[in-house]
């Protein structure tokens, strides 16, 4: 039986020493690949009766084209284990090639909630251009991309996607023009802090769902995120109530990245599940 290692002060110290090379190797090399399941509670005032219960779906920020669509993959096949009533796609799908677009759209559509998938763009498909091809290749699979436009869901509850408040040219009210006065609408918008710019709408929007934040990304205990986007910095990650209404946000940490590193912060995939307020 070989002798039992002797910890010295020399040994530990070198260990120590290894210790912030194994974070580093950790969060770039593991973690933005490591997907966690996030399940989130949301009483929404307004939300039918017949709808309690309400399985929400949501995937955001795939950032295919950067990021491998491995990883999208195994979100979607996490997210279809959820069974979700509904899923919702806020944004930063593809980044840099519009070529992707339909792999990606192949990979969505094996999805079938019955209430159906919804997407909103994001900053990055418009620097990118790929809202054309992304809009053809989701529309295709039956997908609608909703820029500034809605869509009935049930009687009284609607789904409404906003253009992206950075890159884009959001319309709110163009977006709500056709929904009845007493539907309750779920709101897919990118960037999350735009909900206090429209915090002043009459519209009944008791809940936005968003992404654009990557929950920071790397996110130090008891300091939180260390960088935020424009327009991602008070909404960041979770649920959150907007000051002065009855409306709620909801911002998850996404799927993919823009640099390949994830500390504390894991990506997600989300499942909302709604009741009545």
């Amino acid at each position: 039986m070989p002798a039992p290692m002797q910890l010295t002060r020399r040994r530990f110290l070198g260990l120590m020493a290894l210790a912030p090379a194994a974070l580093v190797v950790d969060a770039v090399g593991f973690a933005p690949r490591e997907l966690a399941v996030a399940e989130q509670e949301v009483a929404v005032p307004g939300l039918p009766a017949d709808l309690a219960g309400l399985r929400v779906g949501v995937l955001s920020d795939f950032h295919a084209g950067r990021v491998s669509l491995g990883l999208a993959r195994e979100a979607v096949r996490l997210l279809h284990g959820l069974a979700p009533d509904l899923v919702c796609l806020p944004g930063d799908l593809v980044d840099g090639d519009p070529g992707v677009a339909g792999p990606l759209a192949d990979i969505l559509a094996t999805l079938r909630p019955r209430l159906g998938t919804f997407a909103s763009p994001g900053n990055h498909e418009h620097w990118s251009r790929a809202i054309p091809a992304l809009r053809t290749e989701l529309g295709a699979r039956g997908i609608p991309l909703l820029v500034n436009a809605a869509r009935p869901l049930a009687s009284t509850l609607w789904v409404a996607g906003l253009d992206d408040p950075w890159a884009g040219r959001p319309d709110l009210g163009a977006t709500l023009a056709g929904i009845p006065a007493n539907a309750c609408t779920l709101l897919l918008c990118h960037a999350p802090d735009y909900a206090d710019h429209i915090a002043g709408h009459p519209a009944r929007i008791p809940l936005q769902i968003s992404g654009h934040s990557h929950g920071g990304q790397v996110v130090l205990p008891g300091l939180g995120p260390v960088k935020l986007p424009p327009l991602g910095r008070r909404y960041h990650t979770g649920l959150y109530r907007v000051a002065g209404t009855d409306r709620q946000v909801y911002t998850t940490r996404g799927v993919g990245h823009t640099l390949p590193i994830r500390f504390n912060c894991p990506p997600e995939v989300t499942l909302l599940t709604l009741r009545p307020a």
